[in-house]
């Protein structure tokens, strides 16, 4: 009895050590390394001529959907609007109280509210039978140019749009028809007037129309700086600059008449 204890003391010590040998021999095991897929970057040269045209299509395409933000912001009301605002932080002398953030926000919110129904005929147009494959590409591209163009021409002006057609040698491109009502008076057809005439000539009309609401704004408060000057230069406080004790008086105007209504309203009503 006492052999078998002693035998059974024997065997539990030593599988107690093999199970701490092997375990510890297990942990320090180096795991094994995880199989890297192979990748193939290598550049293939195109078989036909057909792979070099999809080539420069993709070059071209990315080379658009750079320049995409630029175009869409020079074709739409953001001009104008963001010009206005400029002047009108400029005029009402708060630089700092109207962060550059803020008035951008703003801009490009109204442009999204103002260019919202010529966004809508292009998806309708252009974009949703082009995505179900009833229309080809440059369909695509034809019909979804036709609403913004039409925008573009509707905002104007044709002086801007001559300017352009004389200096590229592009008059031939306008459709001259004769008025039924009166035979002297010819008028003009400017929606065959390719894009790059069209773009460069709303950009300009649009930064004229933008100095003209802008200066508009500028009157009201440069009467209540030239006013807060006079009154300085009379109490003989002329080391004290006017803006610093208009600009208090500028914003309680500015709310009293509700301005913000009325310069987003003028904003948008100057589109249609």
């Amino acid at each position: 009895m006492r052999i078998n204890k002693k035998a059974m003391t024997i065997g539990i010590t030593v599988l107690f050590i093999a199970i701490v040998y092997f375990g510890s021999i297990y942990a320090l095991a180096q795991p094994t390394a995880p199989t890297v897929p192979k990748v193939d970057l290598t550049i293939t040269k195109p078989s036909t001529p057909q792979d070099y045209v999809d080539n420069i299509k993709i070059l071209i395409l990315m080379t658009v959907l750079t320049l995409l933000p630029s175009i869409i912001i020079m074709t739409t009301s953001f001009i104008r609007t963001i010009v206005v605002f400029s002047l009108f932080k400029n005029a009402i002398g708060a630089q700092q109280a109207l962060p550059r953030e803020v008035l951008m926000g703003l801009a490009l919110f109204l442009t999204l509210f103002i260019m919202y129904p010529t966004f809508q005929t292009i998806k309708s147009d252009a974009i949703d039978p082009y995505i179900k494959g009833s229309i080809t590409q440059q369909q695509a591209y034809d019909k979804g140019k036709a609403p913004l163009k039409k925008f573009m021409l509707k905002q104007t002006k044709e002086k801007d749009i001559k300017l352009f057609l004389e200096v590229g040698n592009l008059e031939h491109t306008v459709k001259v028809t004769k008025d039924e009502n009166n035979k002297d008076k010819v008028n003009y057809d400017y929606s065959s007037v390719p894009m790059r005439v069209i773009i460069p000539a709303f950009m300009i009309s649009e930064l004229k129309t933008a100095f003209e609401i802008g200066f508009l704004l500028y009157i009201p408060f440069l009467i209540i700086d030239i006013v807060t000057g006079s009154i300085l230069m009379s109490m003989g406080m002329m080391m004290v600059p006017p803006v610093m004790i208009s600009l208090p008086f500028k914003l309680l105007i500015f709310v009293m008449v509700d301005g913000w209504n009325l310069l987003i309203r003028a904003l948008i009503l100057s589109f249609r």
